[in-house]
């Protein structure tokens, strides 16, 4: 994959096929001490401890629609490659959390990426699930909850063009206020 969003799609969607109905998406780029932050949490069925220690195989996956799983052990090689860290905590019946670190300046670090999209992607795909986006550049912080606007709109549905708009705008205008000058 090209872009960090990509692999944080990726990643939220295995916590989608994984039963979650809550997913937690946090981004943190401390420039100040040169990392990029990441985490993804879901409140899925979780894993087994056998099945966290060989989920970075990219010969192993859950999905029955292919044999081999390549994103999170090319998410986990793309950190490493950058001086960073990956790391998978689960535990059955309570969900999964997925924590990734990448040296912020490093040349081979791969762009962030169109995050606006991905999150507007899952919001849309994936109605039904409470997302929380938490997102933060040094101090600035942008967070959003769908669950708010979901109970304002009463029943309408969130591929309605106006609602659309407004959440695609209010993405767009969030993290690019929090964007250092």
């Amino acid at each position: 994959m090209r872009e960090i969003a990509l692999h944080i799609l990726d990643i939220a969607e295995n916590g989608v096929a994984a039963g979650a109905d809550i997913i937690l998406i946090q981004i943190n780029e401390n420039i100040v001490e040169n990392w990029l932050d990441i985490t993804i949490s879901d409140n899925g069925k979780g894993m087994d401890n056998d099945t966290v220690a060989s989920i970075v195989d990219p010969f192993i996956t859950s999905r029955t629609t292919r044999k081999v799983g390549l994103g999170i052990p090319l998410f986990k090689a793309a950190a490493e490659a950058c001086k960073g860290t990956f790391k998978i905590t689960s535990q059955l019946g309570k969900g999964t959390k997925v924590d990734v670190r990448f040296q912020y300046d490093h040349i081979d670090r791969m762009p962030l990426g169109n995050i606006q999209n991905t999150i507007l992607t899952l919001l849309i795909g994936y109605q039904h699930i409470h997302w929380i986006f938490h997102y933060q550049v040094n101090d600035e912080v942008f967070e959003f909850d769908d669950e708010p606007i979901k109970k304002e709109l009463e029943g309408i549905s969130l591929t309605d063009p106006s609602v659309l708009k407004f959440i695609r705008e209010y993405l767009e205008e969030g993290i690019q206020e929090i964007m250092p000058e």
